[in-house]
């Protein structure tokens, strides 16, 4: 199999997240799309084949399907571009039709993905207090500004704002225990931010879900939070930046354009670096 690996949203030439993506005539079948994922070994690999004018795209984790994976469409995008030259491409996913587009920027190769639509609600006393236990944190580690809440943006999130850089670099959870949380809650991943300023933010994303421990780029949250950041009516001032995977010793960087209507698809850009073919 020619799977491509892609670290999407990486920092110049270091950091991103690896996703595997694989473009083929027809979709395998879901059990061998599985196994293949499995054997890659990264956090995703995404599935692609054409459609009409569309690409019908699917994406697994080594343990599951996700429904949406924003570092593996970012890596799609660099892909396609690749094979195809720049352009916005089409693509229609289990739950939602999406674009993204790819271009070469200069010697790097940059993509962006328009999100599905955002959505936002607030998350129970119980379920903030289980997340809490969970990542060693208490009430106090909070950012009052910006409350515990359950994103959306393609994918269900559950978002904890912290009020200090220093609690973000102590997360610390047992596996097992996230994966039967974030399983039970149909949560994708668990996103912890930090807000530096109002328009940069540091984060962090156990990804147990999928039996991955921590994510170093994670589009799909990112969408979902710069939704709710919307929501909120937060100052972003119609954009923001993400670092991520810093405390992997993986930093990347992601961007997000908020567009002012509740609800509406978020940009979400980053470059992508091409690594070896498996």
């Amino acid at each position: 199999m020619n799977v491509l690996k892609i670290a999407a949203f990486s920092d110049g030439e270091a950091g991103g997240n690896p996703a595997g993506v694989l473009i083929g005539d027809v979709l395998p079948d879901a059990a061998e799309m599985q196994g293949i994922a499995a054997r890659v070994g990264f956090s995703e690999t995404a599935f692609a084949a054409r459609d009409g004018n569309n690409w019908r795209v699917r994406y697994f984790s080594p343990e599951s399907e996700v429904p949406f994976c924003g570092h593996a469409t970012i890596a799609l995008g660099a892909a396609l571009v690749r094979q195809f030259g720049d352009g916005i491409f089409p693509l229609t996913l289990n739950q939602a039709s999406i674009t993204v587009e790819g271009f070469r920027d200069g010697a790097n190769v940059a993509a962006a993905l328009q999100s599905p639509p955002t959505r936002s609600k607030a998350a129970s006393p119980e379920l903030i207090a289980e997340a809490l236990a969970l990542f060693g944190y208490t009430a106090g580690d909070l950012d009052a500004a910006i409350p515990p809440a359950l994103i959306h943006g393609g994918a269900d999130h559950l978002v904890l704002a912290l009020k200090s850089r220093e609690a973000l670099a102590a997360m610390r959870y047992d596996l097992k225990a996230g994966q039967a949380f974030m399983r039970r809650e149909g949560l994708v991943t668990v996103l912890l931010a930090y807000a530096e300023t109002p328009r940069l933010f540091h984060t962090r994303n156990p990804f147990a879900s999928g039996g991955v421990y921590e994510d170093p780029a994670t589009g799909a949250s990112t969408a979902a939070f710069a939704g709710y950041l919307r929501d909120i009516g937060w100052p972003h001032g119609g954009a923001i930046d993400i670092v991520q995977g810093e405390d992997m010793g993986m930093r990347s960087r992601l961007h997000a354009d908020i567009p002012p209507e509740i609800g509406n698809s978020i940009r979400v850009s980053g470059t992508a670096r091409m690594m070896d073919e498996a």
